[in-house]
């Protein structure tokens, strides 16, 4: 079975114009997020949950709140308490590479040591007649 890929004129304007409905509709979803977490806000305080019922419709919001630790902090306080099994080691990609830049390391000297993730990203842009 052969498998033939062709790309249209007609395909790429379709995509062009989804893209921009979607900006619109996240943009459009966005403001309508403010009014919501402004009503709320007032109604039961920043960072509360809540939720409202009107009619055959809810609406709720959730609080999630997200912890990290600061780093150095951190590291000075399980030092102290001589928990070093709980700190890690990481290599600092910016000096990495600035080591490189300058001639103080090279890339053969960290051969076996990256790993490289690629992603694709497609892009269409409308070139108009000129």
């Amino acid at each position: 079975m052969t498998n033939e890929t062709v790309i249209t004129r007609e395909m790429l304007a379709h995509y062009l114009e989804l893209n921009h409905k979607k900006k619109e509709v996240e943009t459009e979803l966005e403001e309508l997020k403010k009014v919501f977490n402004n009503y709320f806000d007032m109604s039961v305080g920043k960072n509360a949950k809540g939720e409202m019922v009107l009619r055959d419709y809810k609406i709720q919001r959730q609080i999630r709140d997200t912890v990290k630790f600061k780093q150095e902090q951190t590291v000075q306080r399980l030092e102290e308490l001589n928990l070093l099994e709980l700190i890690q080691k990481k290599p600092d990609e910016g000096k990495i590479k600035s080591a490189i830049q300058l001639g103080l390391l090279h890339e053969e000297d960290l051969e076996g040591c990256k790993t490289v993730n690629s992603s694709q990203a497609i892009y269409v842009k409308y070139l108009p007649t000129r």
